[in-house]
């Protein structure tokens, strides 16, 4: 009940579902919803009643990823960039550290912070048409979020590279050629198809499905350095002209021209 910009219920027993909302603008995550997003997990794992977690976007999106004016604000006042550089390391480490299995259903664009709970779900289910973009160095940034934490471990280091300097889109097909997500199916059975794994996960064994869980985990904690240092560079960038350059490009939706 304190959640405003993620949509809780329970569509089965024990599954919670976690919609991201904002769909006037393609579930773009303000600083609401950025707070939000690096809080459901650990009240998720902290609910008995709570076995499975699925997470998705309302409508046709699952999340364009950080909200412009929440992006210029963070340039401007460093107390706020503190605050949302804390809550993005948590979003990561919450995601890895809630002891339920997440299933994330992906659809339409996924960028930014919704990405990374997207690609950090323990099972990802794409859309074919799906369009996946780590769009960091185009805003004007280092690739910070959870790229170094989960692209080199899901598609190998040739590929994370392409895709996260190039901010090269990826469909849900590609991705799942790739590695880059669990599966991949026609647009209109995501949600249906997420929904199916996720009863599946609140049905088994839940000591056992927690414990495997845990264990895999261990590869992702042990590039957390990695993931801290490229979180931290991420930040410093905020502090630059470039990201300035980057937010006039996506507003005007043009090129940026870096100096």
């Amino acid at each position: 009940m304190t959640y405003d910009k993620l949509k809780i219920d329970t569509p089965a027993d024990g599954v919670l579902r976690v919609t991201i909302s904002n769909p006037a603008r393609l579930n773009a995550v303000d600083m609401t919803g950025h707070r939000e997003l690096s809080e459901i997990w650990r009240d998720a794992d902290r609910d008995d009643s709570v076995r499975a977690v699925l997470v998705r976007g309302e409508g046709e999106a699952f999340s364009a990823g950080g909200d412009l004016s929440m992006i210029e604000e963070m340039t401007r006042d460093h107390a706020v960039r503190m605050r949302v550089f804390a809550e993005a390391r948590d979003i990561v480490y919450n995601v890895l550290n809630c002891a339920k299995p997440i299933v994330s259903a992906i659809q339409g664009p996924a960028v930014g912070a919704g990405l990374a709970v997207a690609l950090l779900a323990d099972i990802s289910v794409a859309g074919r048409t799906a369009r996946i973009i780590d769009g960091h160095t185009r805003l004007g940034v280092a690739a910070g979020d959870h790229a170094a934490i989960i692209w080199p471990l899901l598609c190998g280091m040739a590929k994370a590279k392409y895709h996260l300097l190039l901010c090269e889109p990826v469909t849900g097909a590609e991705a799942e050629r790739m590695g880059l997500v669990s599966l991949c199916v026609d647009d209109d059975q995501v949600h249906d198809k997420a929904m199916e794994i996720a009863v599946r996960l609140a049905a088994g064994a839940q000591e056992a499905i927690r414990l495997t869980k845990y264990s895999l985990n261990n590869w992702l904690r042990l590039a957390g350095p990695a993931f801290d240092a490229s979180l931290a560079m991420e930040f410093l960038g905020f502090t630059g002209p470039d990201v300035a350059e980057g937010v006039r490009a996506l507003r005007g939706k043009r090129p940026p021209s870096f100096s």
